[in-house]
């Protein structure tokens, strides 16, 4: 489905990323991670034949100059999705939460997925084809006990219909995913980043059922299911998907 494309993942040394690595790759593209550590880049690169790049996706500079490299080692870029993390901090009540917390994955958030979509843009647009993806919860309408991440997510939702009404002429397609969780990418140390410190692993099993309880289908999405959905998306046969976002929350959310 990807044959001869090529495609950036940023923050492409979990395991979200390296999942989709693995399907793209599979598909027939030629792929290049980004992340800030080359231990874990290695590690999500290995076996899939991906190529990987250590950097920063909050440096405007830093992400510019890759694209740049890229197209010069790779001669165009056709899909770029960005998966870096935000700083989402979860499970404390506004009332409680201090406006560092609250803001911080706002503005991470929206900045990176501005700096990797623009970088993109400027490439795709000027070779008449490409896709720009992007992942979130699907939280925008509000979730309770969640901090910043909804509003997080309305804003990288309209960031994305806005690029795709402004590149589309050119030929570029920008969509997303809503996923509410990917349990199998889920682990203790994810979740003391967002707040949930001391779990163990029943612990995390609990959360993932607790998740799996809250679809409609009784089963949340695994990493598999988005990378296969992410390869869909990127693909020739997803071509008149454009400026919208893709509900894959298996019934957790209404679109």
């Amino acid at each position: 489905m990807l044959k001869d494309k090529v495609a950036v993942i940023y923050g492409g040394a979990g395991s979200l990323g390296a999942g989709v690595a693995k399907a793209y790759a599979a598909a027939g593209a030629r792929v290049f991670l980004v992340g800030r550590t080359e231990s874990t880049l290695r590690e999500a690169a290995s076996g899939t034949g991906a190529e990987y790049d250590v950097l920063d996706a909050r440096d405007e500079a830093a992400v510019e100059a890759h694209a740049s490299s890229v197209v010069e080692r790779a001669g165009r870029i056709d899909i770029s999705l960005n998966l870096v993390p935000r700083g989402d901090f979860q499970g404390v009540p506004l009332t409680e939460m201090s406006l560092a917390d609250y803001t911080r994955p706002v503005v991470q958030g929206i900045a990176c997925q501005f700096i990797t979509a623009r970088a993109a843009a400027r490439r795709m647009a000027a070779q008449g084809s490409g896709v720009i993806l992007s992942l979130d919860s699907g939280s925008a309408n509000g979730s309770p006990m969640l901090g910043g991440t909804a509003a997080a997510d309305g804003a990288i939702d309209a960031l994305i219909r806005q690029f795709a009404q402004e590149v589309g002429p050119a030929g570029v397609r920008v969509c997303g995913i809503w996923t509410a969780g990917v349990t199998d990418s889920l682990t203790a140390e994810k979740l003391a980043a967002a707040g949930a410190t001391g779990l163990d692993e029943a612990a995390v099993q609990g959360i993932r059922g607790h998740l799996d309880n809250l679809r409609m289908t009784r089963r949340s999405p695994r990493i598999a299911d988005i990378a296969a959905l992410a390869t869909f998306l990127a693909s020739d046969a997803g071509c008149s998907i454009t400026g919208t976002w893709v509900n894959a929350t298996a019934g957790m959310f209404a679109s």
